[in-house]
């Protein structure tokens, strides 16, 4: 198949990301390539390898995956254009005919391990965690014999020959694992009505309220941010960016309005793209923030620059 047919994901093969990538309805059609790092999936698109790449952003648990928001910050600007929200169990995963009591060593993601450390103080207290690439993977090192057990999805067992000595592991109730499909920039997607819109900033400099001034884009247009984390940019302490998801579509007035806000107040402002909800959420729009406000303050402010005021 040719690039524009084939989508990367965060592999190798049995891992979370492919089974969200295996939700879209177009993954069918398309050749699917698991890629060893989060870094390789999104430069396969930046290369013109791939049309698209599925790569996790953010679990319910442990918060955002750092790998992602760092790579959509720097490098060749990507943008998101659609989201993908996974429900998220664990499996024990062992060789054949391995007993629970023969578990002394187990891996898995890192991002796993906080969403089952309760599970393993309970019933694997004195066995040693160390992490691996992702929770497929660290299926791969079980069949390799290097680890005892792997905390994994159920459906990586028959791709690595284990078997599922426990099932349904989670501490947290509805625990869920939020993935991204990223592709060049392009034209957004038309506005659904039930629409998010992330952004990356730099702060134009160092002084007390600072980052308030830049929230303030946001109140004051009555646009509600659903995420919001700071990432150190590389450049020395106490230097950062901020990755932030807000509710609505470039397309929307008040939304666009903000961003030009961003881009007067910040350093630098980078657009990830303007996609629909995964849940399906549509925004409540406060009075004097809906498009039909916005058109007829403008248009008053005509008048008074005619005289007609």
């Amino acid at each position: 198949m040719s690039p524009a047919s084939r989508y990367t994901y965060l592999g190798p093969e049995g891992t979370f990301t492919e089974a969200a990538l295996r939700t879209l309805p177009e993954a069918a059609t398309r050749e699917l390539t698991p890629m060893v790092s989060v870094p390789a999936a999104l430069d396969a698109v930046r290369n013109g390898e791939a049309a698209a790449a599925l790569v996790p952003i953010e679990n319910s648990v442990e918060g955002g995956v750092t790998a992602t928001l760092d790579e959509l910050a720097s490098g060749r600007p990507l943008m998101i254009y659609r989201e993908v929200l996974l429900p998220i169990a664990f499996a024990l995963l062992v060789r054949p005919g391995t007993s629970i009591e023969s578990v002394k060593t187990v891996t898995g993601h890192p991002v796993a391990q906080p969403q089952v450390r309760q599970w393993m103080a309970k019933h694997l207290p004195d066995a040693l965690w160390e992490s691996a690439a992702s929770n497929a993977d660290g299926a791969r090192l079980v069949q390799e014999g290097r680890y005892d057990a792997a905390f994994a999805g159920e459906f990586a067992a028959a791709t690595y020959g284990l078997d599922p000595l426990v099932t349904d592991i989670h501490d947290a109730d509805n625990a869920a694992t939020r993935f991204v499909l990223v592709g060049r920039p392009a034209r957004p997607a038309a506005a659904t009505g039930a629409d998010k819109t992330s952004v990356v900033f730099w702060l134009r400099d160092d002084h007390p309220g600072a980052l308030l001034e830049v929230l303030q884009e946001f109140a004051s247009r009555g646009v509600n941010m659903m995420r919001i984390e700071s990432r150190p940019t590389g450049e020395g302490i106490g230097r950062y960016c901020f990755s932030v998801d807000c509710e609505g579509h470039l397309q929307q007035r008040r939304v666009g309005d903000v961003l030009m806000g961003l881009k007067r107040a910040c350093e630098k402002v980078r657009y990830l793209g303007s996609y629909p909800r995964a849940d399906g959420g549509r925004a409540t729009e406060r009075p004097g923030t809906t498009d039909t406000e916005f058109v007829e303050a403008a248009d008053w402010l005509t008048r008074c620059l005619d005289g007609r005021g």
